[in-house]
């Protein structure tokens, strides 16, 4: 039907609205849409994070507390995930072992990142120095980190410090690579090149131009390397060369019930499961920060 709106002039009929309506997202579900990998990997870690904060009121006992008469009980009402050959809570262990796991990785992510930023910066922008520093961090690449975390282990003794020392030495080659080629990228972009030609103090153009870009990539890896890390002190401790059997850590937990895996699995089962689900968590956080920041892989709507 056609509308008549002065002598000569018709205006064009109207057309059925046909599009589903416009559903209006929040900040807050557009962030999910976009990004499902980092609300799914927060989540998770948020929710493990709780649990190592409030462990000592989510209904556990002395991790450490020896009862012989109650060992390898199946889990039950009062004794969720059963008990260990010592007779010691597993529900305790494992949820004391959280706190033990995410001090590593944050830890080891935070020294590494830290460092290797420092040695990568010096290496990409100061010419002399990038073949002696790169040499040596090839050297320590070319150790498979988990030999290389033993050695050092064997060398330094068994605690939570040095295990963080131990991994971390083996993570900074692979970070001050990263930093140096993000480095040596940004040093021929011409905004660098006209700070030089001015005469700018190279520390300045390091913190002003130099480190903010290189900070996105380091956090990034940074996720990686705290998943890596609580692997690698679950492996250490495991084979008996990480954290000392008195902490109720993940590995030192499996590590005690592998003798007994065909029989009475659980004791293995409960810490494996928290130990995957975190690596997980960091892992999803760690993919969705770098589609975040990165623009060329950036969703788009």
């Amino acid at each position: 039907m056609s509308i008549t709106l002065s002598p000569g002039i018709v205006a064009a009929p109207e057309l059925a609205n046909v599009l589903p309506p416009v559903r209006a997202r929040g900040k807050v579900g557009m962030f999910i849409y976009r990004y499902p990998t980092i609300a799914i990997g927060g989540v998770l870690l948020a929710l493990i994070l709780f649990i190592a904060f409030a462990a000592p009121w989510l209904w556990t006992v002395d991790p450490t507390a020896l009862a012989p008469a109650k060992r390898t009980r199946a889990p039950s009402a009062l004794y969720w995930f059963g008990t260990d050959m010592l007779g010691r809570d597993i529900y305790s262990r494992t949820l004391y072992g959280t706190r033990v796991s995410l001090e590593v990785g944050f830890a080891v992510a935070a020294v590494s990142s830290i460092t290797g930023m420092f040695i990568g910066v010096c290496a990409g922008f100061i010419r002399l120095l990038d073949t002696i520093i790169m040499r040596v961090m090839d050297g320590l690449m070319s150790i498979p980190s988990i030999l290389l975390a033993i050695a050092l282990m064997a060398l330094i003794g068994a605690s939570v410090q040095n295990v963080v020392i131990a991994i971390s030495v083996s993570e900074i080659p692979r970070v001050a690579r990263l930093v140096r080629g993000v480095v040596l990228s940004l040093r021929e972009q011409a905004y660098v090149e006209a700070a030089i030609a001015s005469g700018t103090k190279i520390p300045k153009i390091i913190f002003k131009h130099i480190l903010p870009n290189t900070l996105a990539p380091i956090i990034v890896q940074a996720t990686f390397i705290c998943a890596s890390a609580m692997l690698a002190e679950a492996t250490l401790s495991f084979i008996g060369a990480g954290t000392p059997p008195t902490i109720p850590s993940w590995g030192n937990i499996m590590a005690e019930g592998r003798a007994l895996w065909q029989v009475k699995p659980f004791i293995v089962f409960f810490p494996a499961v928290f130990l995957s689900v975190t690596v997980l968590a960091v892992n999803l956080l760690g993919d969705g920060l770098r589609d975040a920041l990165d623009p060329r892989l950036a969703k788009r709507l």
